[in-house]
């Protein structure tokens, strides 16, 4: 297992805009996103142990934060060429076998991750309205 030291969460860092493609072809923007109550941010993928783990969570954890008016998005930014079970064509896959509550938005040149510094799955970045 590789060690990794993510970074410490900014309180009170704004949320950088981005427009991506969805898993239902819909391209969205962070002004889509912003809920009433705040926003939660999720970079995950189809093939890491630790987001595979932990989706059955993640899914029902999304759920109760959408039903108090947070909004939830997960963006997956893995090179589908050195990851092929994290295409797009395969994250809509994924999003249909687990039942996503919240969008799925793929980030094929990883420049959204580079804005978060998101530098590992699941990696989690929250934001207030």
């Amino acid at each position: 297992m590789t060690l990794t030291k993510t970074p410490i969460c900014n309180f009170g860092e704004k949320a950088k805009d981005f427009k991506l493609k969805g898993t239902d072809q819909k391209i969205y923007s962070l002004s889509d996103f912003k809920g009433e109550n705040g926003t939660l941010i999720m970079f995950i993928c189809n093939h890491c142990p630790y987001v595979v783990g932990a989706l059955d969570d993640i899914v029902m954890e999304a759920s109760a934060l959408q039903q108090i008016g947070v909004n939830v998005f997960a963006i997956c930014s893995n090179d589908a060429e050195e990851y092929p079970q994290d295409s797009f064509e395969n994250m809509k896959k994924f999003d249909l076998d687990y039942s996503f509550t919240f969008p799925y938005l793929h980030d094929a040149d990883q420049a959204t991750a580079k804005l978060f510094n998101a530098e590992c799955t699941p990696d989690f970045f929250g934001f207030n309205k």
